[in-house]
């Protein structure tokens, strides 16, 4: 059994929750990040060894050590499963999965 939630009116539905971000494919537009209105997802950037690393926050990109950018889940418990950021995103790079009850 899955777990559900009601539309306003009432209506039963099953949500898919974000379980995943491909970085492989994310291409870092923060598209997904501005849909979601629940802090689930932030950006980070990749540096030469391939590690995630902070981004600073006023967007300067003479940073050398980062090669490219890629959002990332940072509180996957607080997704409500409304798929906003999977219909925004150009690169489908996002797994949605229902969840268990």
């Amino acid at each position: 059994m899955y777990l559900t939630a009601r539309t306003r009116g009432g209506t039963e539905y099953i949500p898919k929750f974000l379980t995943a971000i491909n970085a492989a494919t994310c291409i870092g537009c923060g598209r997904c990040y501005k849909v979601c209105a629940q802090g689930v997802m932030t950006l980070r950037g990749v540096n030469e060894e391939g590690e995630l690393v902070e981004v600073s926050e006023d967007d300067d990109d003479d940073d050398d050590e980062i090669l490219r950018k890629v959002m990332v889940m940072v509180d996957a418990d607080a997704c409500i499963g409304c798929g906003a950021c999977n219909r925004v995103c150009p690169k489908d790079c996002q797994t949605h999965e229902r969840v268990e009850a």
